[in-house]
């Protein structure tokens, strides 16, 4: 997972194709409980999307952006623009986070489709 050192790096790094953004922070427990399930899912989803972990404290503005006011939480993002997201303050489980992922998955091909 790659950690994103700056808004602009957003909006250059990270501005086209599919790109998961997961809200996060060290001192949040639900976070650490989620942090060894990603590599398996990240490993899933390799050709999918670009994964970027998003310090939640360092990057408050960004959080209120995307509206993520509960972490861990995750915004999907094609061509920098919302796709969906998973956001809430709750533990989330890695059958839940791949059901979003995969959720996503169908939504960004039904809309290349059209």
């Amino acid at each position: 997972m790659i950690e994103l050192k700056s808004e602009q790096q957003l909006n250059t790094d990270f501005a086209t194709g599919s790109v998961i953004l997961l809200f996060s922070a060290d001192w949040c427990p639900d976070c650490r409980f989620l942090e060894p399930l990603m590599p398996e899912l990240e490993e899933k989803y390799e050709n999918e999307f670009m994964f970027v972990y998003v310090n939640r404290d360092e990057f408050i503005d960004l959080c209120a952006t995307y509206n993520v006011f509960g972490i861990p939480s995750f915004v999907a993002l094609e061509d920098g623009q919302v796709v969906d997201d998973f956001v809430s303050k709750d533990r989330k489980t890695k059958e839940e986070v791949d059901e979003f992922l995969q959720g996503v998955k169908e939504k960004i091909q039904s809309s290349r489709t059209l």
